[in-house]
């Protein structure tokens, strides 16, 4: 088992890029006059989250493996990676919601009410508040870093010549 160093580093810098790419979504307005564009354009932070976990995942070969690694290393050097990040989420949500961006649940509560989305505030209050966004990214966090370890090791692995 290598040290996790490495895990722990890229796990501080994609939770530092998460909440530069927050307040990027809040200096565009996505929290606010274009709360409507939100749920679409916010998806593309997929873009650099994948990004930053193959970058990851290249260094641990680099570095702890000699440029030789397994998928199984790849695997559990991923999984260590999504623990972590998943475990930051609910201090990284904090940061969004009562830092970055106060006024996005209060604005995406009734953006959805008026457009119907939820009958009632009640009903938006429930679904659009810290505590229900810290536990969705935690989960979302370790499951989709799952996912793209496990694809994006089948790329990076060391091919052993046939």
């Amino acid at each position: 088992m290598k040290p996790i160093k490495i895990e722990v580093k890229w796990a501080i810098l994609f939770s530092i890029m998460t909440l530069l790419w927050m307040v990027m979504e809040k200096v565009a307005g996505l929290h606010g006059k274009y709360i409507d564009y939100h749920m679409y354009l916010t998806n593309l932070f997929a873009i650099p989250a994948i990004w930053m976990m193959v970058l990851a995942l290249k260094e641990k070969k680099k570095l702890d493996y000699a440029g030789d690694i397994t998928y199984m290393q790849g695997l559990v050097s991923g999984i260590y990676l999504s623990l972590i990040i998943a475990a930051l989420t609910p201090v990284t949500q904090w940061i969004t919601t009562y830092v970055i961006t106060p006024e996005y649940f209060p604005n995406v509560i009734k953006r959805s009410v008026e457009i119907g989305y939820y009958k009632t505030t009640e009903e938006a209050v429930a679904n659009f508040n810290y505590k229900n966004y810290a536990i969705q990214g935690t989960i979302a966090a370790f499951v989709m870093g799952l996912i793209t370890t496990a694809i994006a090791m089948i790329f990076i692995r060391t091919k052993k010549a046939a």
